[in-house]
């Protein structure tokens, strides 16, 4: 049984605060960021970025945004108190269900997750669908270089150097490339 606890507040000079939503069985909390739109544009683009779910509370002249992510949603005010703990638990199952989801890359060498995408060079990408291939295992060097050097050719560190440009770039998407000495690498979710 889930035991839904949610803090919506609106101070008297209506600030409003985030909600904080608690799965009483995992003790695992959850922030919904609220904010008012559209004055607050700026800092919903921020914690968008970083893949924070946010509710939209819209006064009631004003059009919602119709640029909405799988983390964001909105509601106009006043409205009753169920409506926002419904919309506040949507967004935190949408959000659980992201941290889950695996990675993917084109064709074009676009990785992408729930934080967004990146953009990915030819060997990069090849080293990257290895690893997307095999999310939360180990992938021996020797696969990773016959992925991204099918002919065999392959100076001394590049493997490296490739794995050292895949992680920096990869890290704004909240993934890390892990090194498993003397194993190979090992894609994750950072943090």
């Amino acid at each position: 049984m889930l035991i839904l606890a949610a803090i919506w507040s609106f101070t008297p000079t209506k600030h409003l605060r985030n909600i904080h939503v608690r799965d009483e069985i995992y003790g695992a909390p959850m922030d919904v960021v609220t904010l008012r739109w559209p004055a607050e544009e700026v800092r919903r683009q921020a914690l968008a970025k970083a893949g924070t779910p946010r509710l939209l509370v819209v006064g009631g002249d004003q059009q919602p945004p119709l640029d909405l992510d799988e983390l964001e949603d909105w509601i106009r005010v006043p409205a009753p108190e169920i409506d926002r703990i419904a919309r506040v638990e949507t967004l935190r199952r949408r959000a659980s269900l992201q941290d889950d989801a695996v990675p993917t890359i084109d064709d074009n060498g676009l990785v992408r997750s729930p934080r967004g995408w990146v953009s990915v060079p030819p060997v990069e990408a090849s080293l990257c669908r290895t690893l997307l291939a095999r999310f939360g295992s180990v992938v021996g060097r020797a696969e990773l270089e016959a992925a991204a050097w099918p002919d065999g050719e392959i100076q001394r560190n590049a493997l490296d150097v490739r794995i050292l440009r895949l992680r920096r770039r990869l890290d704004e998407l909240g993934l890390a490339i892990r090194t498993i000495r003397s194993r190979g690498y090992l894609l994750e979710w950072s943090g």
